[in-house]
């Protein structure tokens, strides 16, 4: 498991945890981010720069260090529906 900031770009893997305080989890729940959930890492910038990932139907591009708190466990298959 790793965070999504250096997640490899086109992968897909499930949110496993969070580690962030109230304000940061309450924010990323309401763009669909939460454990459990699938995504797809779409893009990032190198030496900073926003995150880019597939949740559900949307495409959601977040900061560095919010991706840093998102902890992934990748998944096998690319197949997936996101």
């Amino acid at each position: 498991m790793v965070s999504l900031s250096v997640f490899k770009t086109g992968k897909t893997g499930t949110i496993t945890e969070i580690s962030g305080g109230c304000g940061v989890v309450a924010k990323l729940s309401a763009m669909g981010i939460r454990p459990g959930v699938r995504i797809r890492k779409v893009s990032s910038m190198h030496g900073g720069g926003p995150v880019v990932m597939i949740c559900g139907r949307t495409q959601v591009a977040i900061g560095r260090g919010m991706a840093g708190k998102i902890i992934v466990k990748e998944e096998d298959s690319d197949d997936c529906p996101c």
